[in-house]
C-alpha cells in the first residue's frame, strides 16, 4: 500500500532588516480619533432619538451611515506626521498636521511619514579590513525624512532601505580601510559613512545627519599581539628618552670640565663641596683611592670627614684618639 509522504513545511523567508530598520507596513487610514468618535456618537444618538420620536427606522440607518463616514473621512495628523493622500491611485497631496478630510472609497492614505529625527543601529560582523583583519563593527545612524512624498512613493519601505544601505556602506568602507586607520581615525570613517549613505538616501527624500561608530571588536589573539607591540613601542621610547638624557648629561659634564680645566682651586672647591654634601646626608663617607681622587686632590682633604663628628673645644688629635682608643 503506497504511503503518502507529506513534504516538510518550507521554512519561512526571513525578511528581517538590520537592527533599528523596522519593517514598514502600509497603513491606509487611521480609523477613528477622539474628534471623529465624538461626532459619530453624537450623530448615532441623534438618529436613535429621532427614530424613537418619529417611529421610522430610516433616521437610525442614516445616522449610522453618517457616523461611519465621519469615522473614515475625518483624520488628524500630529505635528510631526505627514499623510500621503492618493486619489484613485494618483498622488493628491500631503496632509497634516491637524485635521483633514478624505472622500470615502475615493481617497486613501498611502503612508504616515514621521518627520522627526530617527535612529537606526546597524552592524557589520566578521568583515575583512583592507589588511585582511576580521572585525565586528557597531554603528548608529541619525536620519530624517524631509520629503514625505518621495519617502512614500520612491521606495517601498524606506526604513528597511536605509538599514540595508547603511550596512552595505559600512562593509564597503571597512574593506577599503586599514585596521590602524579604522581604530585611530573614527571621525574620518564616520564622515565618509555619512556622505556615502546620504548619497544613496537623498533620492528617497531622506537626509542622513550623522553616523557614529560605537564599537570595533577585533580577535583576541590580535589584541594580544597589538598589546605586546604597544609595550615594545613604549619600551623603545623609554630607552630613546634615557639615551637622550645621558647624552645631555655628558654634554653638561664636558662643559663643566672645560670650566675646571687648568683651575685647580675650583676643582678643590668642588671636591670639598662633594664631601660636605655626602657628610650632611649620610654622616660619613668612604673615599677609595683612584685617579679621580688624585686629580681632585681629595687625598689632602679627606681628614675633613672626621670633623663631622667632633664636638666643640676638642682638637682633631684628641678626637681621633678617642675614636680609636689609642694614646697620644
Amino acid at each position: 500500500m503506497p504511503v503518502a509522504v507529506t513534504p516538510p513545511p518550507a521554512a519561512p523567508k526571513s525578511d528581517s532588516a538590520p537592527s533599528g530598520a523596522v519593517n514598514q507596513s502600509g497603513q491606509s487610514v487611521h480609523f477613528g480619533n477622539p474628534v471623529s468618535w465624538l461626532l459619530a456618537v453624537i450623530i448615532a444618538i441623534a438618529g436613535t432619538l429621532t427614530t424613537a420620536i418619529v417611529g421610522s427606522a430610516t433616521w437610525l440607518i442614516a445616522g449610522m451611515i453618517v457616523a461611519l463616514v465621519i469615522l473614515v473621512s475625518l483624520q488628524i495628523a500630529v505635528v510631526w506626521e505627514r499623510a500621503v493622500v492618493l486619489r484613485f491611485g494618483h498622488f493628491r497631496s500631503l496632509a497634516g498636521p491637524g485635521v483633514f478630510f478624505l472622500i470615502p472609497a475615493v481617497d486613501t492614505i498611502a503612508a504616515w511619514i514621521d518627520q522627526r529625527v530617527q535612529t537606526s543601529t546597524f552592524t557589520a560582523e566578521e568583515t575583512l579590513t583592507k589588511d585582511t583583519v576580521p572585525v565586528d563593527v557597531d554603528a548608529v545612524l541619525f536620519w530624517v525624512a524631509w520629503d514625505a512624498k518621495k519617502a512614500a512613493v520612491e521606495v517601498a519601505s524606506y526604513r528597511d532601505a536605509i538599514g540595508w544601505a547603511a550596512q552595505t556602506a559600512l562593509r564597503d568602507i571597512i574593506g577599503t580601510t586599514d585596521l590602524a586607520d579604522l581604530l585611530s581615525n573614527r571621525q574620518g570613517v564616520d564622515d565618509k559613512l555619512q556622505q556615502t549613505i546620504d548619497a544613496r538616501t537623498t533620492p528617497w527624500g531622506i537626509t542622513v545627519q550623522s553616523v557614529e561608530i560605537r564599537d570595533i571588536k577585533i580577535p583576541e589573539n590580535l589584541q594580544d599581539a597589538m598589546s605586546r607591540k604597544a609595550q615594545a613601542e613604549r619600551e623603545r621610547e623609554a630607552r630613546v628618552i634615557l639615551g637622550d638624557a645621558e647624552r645631555q648629561i655628558a654634554e653638561s659634564f664636558m662643559e663643566a670640565a672645560k670650566q675646571y680645566e687648568g683651575n685647580n682651586v675650583a676643582l678643590h672647591l668642588r671636591a670639598m663641596n662633594m664631601l660636605y654634601e655626602g657628610l650632611k646626608e649620610r654622616g660619613a663617607m668612604i673615599v677609595v683611592p683612584s685617579t679621580a681622587v688624585e686629580t681632585m686632590g681629595l687625598g689632602a682633604i679627606t681628614g675633613l670627614s672626621s670633623m663631622a663628628g667632633m664636638s666643640p673645644g676638642r682638637n682633631p688629635i684628641d678626637q681621633s684618639q678617642t675614636q680609636t682608643g689609642g694614646n697620644p
